[in-house]
């Protein structure tokens, strides 16, 4: 997926409030999967737009010492690390309303902070067990970004959550896994989920109530 002209000139913008590097490190493998071309074209093209933006390139099989530090079982794949590694992730071709969710979440981990309210964070800053969230979406879902992003920010927020947003097309034996039957769906530390974009206050809400009940984090 190669941006055009008239999106990097809006996206170069936004990237004027870059603080830090941000690193796509962007996994893929040399029998191309499906959309992995155009997932690391997306992010190299995402790399010319600001000079704090470094994209690196694995293979799934020959890197393993990336594969694994990173926790990446599938792919096309992206990590986006800031000064420290917040366990956001990204499976799929991030296209269509997917594209701002990316954008908005390299600014967020450039800064290290997010722009939740403080309320919300004082809840978040209360979970003190590991919290993986899993969200489901699809590039033409207009309510999916909203969901996307609050993992991110409370994965960026509080270092007992990860966040892998998932594109539901590219992995159906995922979808099938956790009977995704619409997006946005959040699977949360595999044994608890939710549908549709809530605010961030229900989401938080929504964790409480999954720790409650045994789990076994597992990444997939």
């Amino acid at each position: 997926m190669v941006l055009q002209d008239s999106d990097k000139e809006i996206i170069q913008k936004k990237f004027v409030g870059l603080s830090g590097v941000v690193k796509l490190m962007v996994f893929t493998q040399e029998l191309e999967c499906h959309f992995c071309k155009e997932t690391r074209e997306l992010a190299l093209d995402l790399g010319t737009l600001s000079s704090k933006i470094k994209v690196k390139i694995y293979d799934l099989v020959n890197d393993v010492n990336e594969v694994e530090e990173y926790r990446i079982k599938k792919i096309p794949a992206i990590a986006i690390i800031g000064e420290s590694d917040f366990g956001i992730r990204y499976f799929g071709l991030p296209s269509g309303y997917e594209l701002g969710t990316m954008i908005d979440t390299i600014i967020d981990v450039s800064k290290g902070k997010t722009k939740l309210l403080d309320p919300v964070k004082e809840k978040l800053a209360q979970i003190k067990k590991a919290v993986h969230l899993q969200v489901f979406v699809s590039p033409t879902c207009p309510y999916c970004p909203q969901a996307a992003r609050i993992a991110h920010q409370f994965a960026i927020e509080n270092e007992n959550i990860t966040s892998d947003v998932i594109e539901m097309m590219e992995f159906p034996h995922l979808v099938q896994r956790y009977s995704v039957m619409s997006v946005p769906h959040i699977v949360i530390n595999e044994d608890t989920s939710f549908v549709g974009a809530h605010p961030a206050e229900i989401f938080i809400d929504q964790i409480n109530l999954a720790l409650k009940s045994s789990y076994n984090p597992m990444y997939s």
